[in-house]
């Protein structure tokens, strides 16, 4: 496989991992009321698929480099696949909650972008950053899609059928994968440890500050949406709506890359998704939503491809995969946090507006953390 079908290859993989991931904020409402499962039951089950996905990053990281992407991306498609079938079928609190936890949790952490950074990273070296970029559209295309599949299917063939035809249309992409991608360069030679995330602090605290908030306004804004008094096919399209607007914004960083800095462009995404949140915390009424979804999705999703660009560059290829992993953790951890205390704000107000506050305060601390420090003025020698 040539190495520009190395960036395809991954765009369909994170077509099928985030779409399946993030869509389970769509079937929050119509679950609750079919299979009787309180929606409290699958935030909770939200947040620990979460911590699962945060915490099995470094065993991933350690797979990544001894077995190759290949192999862990395969795998982690099928499980995340195989998540949403097993959620076609239970009958039991418990079991809604434990499929979502293990299967999805291990399967989105082993399919999403520290494996696909790795795959790409090692066959672009530090030229990355646009193959990432275009491989990210997979990110907006699968919220594009299976929302608008899912919210399609809701009322002519049921709940639990919706459930079983995505995880099944997952699994084919999953087969079609594993018979064509190559082994993973890289993954022959021996790696040792990791090496060290120095010198990347401020990037890694703004990166899991942008994971308390993304989480929560893609998983929860359709529920937001519904207690504002939408219908639950329209609340669940505001995710492929956010989607069609990431995907946008997503191709043209494909380009922008070529002239500027990740950087300057993640200043400008932060500056972006602080507009959202604004009208999302100050303006009322449910039609607002429309321009949240727009502008928060447009400003949040491509923050990812651009900051692994940053913290990947300069990196041994073939310890890509365990020294990246402290950015997952980071990332996926900082995700689960935020969703229990989104939960909690929700249980004390009857809303999230509360918690898109908190993210407000959260995008402005992340400006701040990805702006480079002023070089101090040199000092004039005295005349004379």
């Amino acid at each position: 496989m040539r190495p520009e079908r190395i960036a395809w290859a991954g765009l369909m993989a994170m077509t099928v991992s985030f779409g399946l991931n993030f869509t389970m904020g769509v079937f929050f409402a119509p679950t609750a009321a079919d299979y009787g499962i309180s929606t409290t039951a699958m935030a909770v089950a939200a947040a620990l698929g979460t911590t699962v996905t945060g915490l099995a990053q470094h065993p991933i990281g350690r797979l990544l480099d001894s077995i190759g992407a290949k192999a862990v991306l395969v795998g982690g498609l099928a499980l995340i696949s195989s998540s949403y079938l097993v959620l076609s079928v239970v009958t039991r609190t418990w079991e809604f909650v434990a499929a979502y936890m293990v299967l999805g949790g291990l399967g989105f952490a082993s399919s999403s972008t520290l494996t696909v950074t790795t795959l790409i990273s090692r066959v672009f070296r530090d030229q990355a950053g646009p193959a990432l970029a275009r491989a990210a559209l997979g990110i907006n295309l699968g919220q594009l899609i299976t929302p608008w599949a899912a919210t399609a299917l809701f009322d002519p063939i049921g709940v639990r059928a919706t459930y079983a035809i995505l995880g099944a249309a997952g699994l084919v992409v999953t087969i079609y994968l594993g018979l064509r991608l190559p082994a993973c360069p890289g993954a022959e030679r021996p790696a040792g440890g990791g090496e060290s995330l120095r010198g990347r602090a401020k990037l890694l605290v703004a990166f899991g500050l942008h994971a308390a908030t993304l989480y929560v306004v893609i998983l929860m804004l359709p529920k937001h949406a519904t207690e504002l008094g939408w219908n639950v096919a329209d609340a669940g399209r505001l995710v492929a709506l956010a989607a069609l607007s990431a995907g946008l914004t997503s191709a043209a960083m494909v380009r922008l890359l070529r002239t500027y800095r990740p950087e300057m462009l993640l200043r400008a995404l932060y500056l972006v998704r602080i507009v959202a949140l604004i009208l999302a915390v100050f303006v009322p009424g449910p039609g607002v939503l429309i321009a949240v979804a727009i502008l928060f999705g447009a400003a949040s999703f491509p923050i990812v491809p651009l900051t692994m660009a940053v913290m990947s560059r300069g990196l041994d290829p073939a310890r890509m995969g365990r020294t990246l992993a402290p950015a997952w953790i980071t990332h996926q951890l900082s995700a689960a946090v935020g969703l229990g205390i989104a939960g909690l704000i929700h249980a004390q107000t009857d809303s999230y507006r509360g918690y898109f506050a908190l993210g407000l305060v959260f995008s402005i601390a992340c400006v701040a953390l990805v702006t480079p420090a002023r070089a101090p003025r040199p000092e004039l020698a005295p005349a004379g």
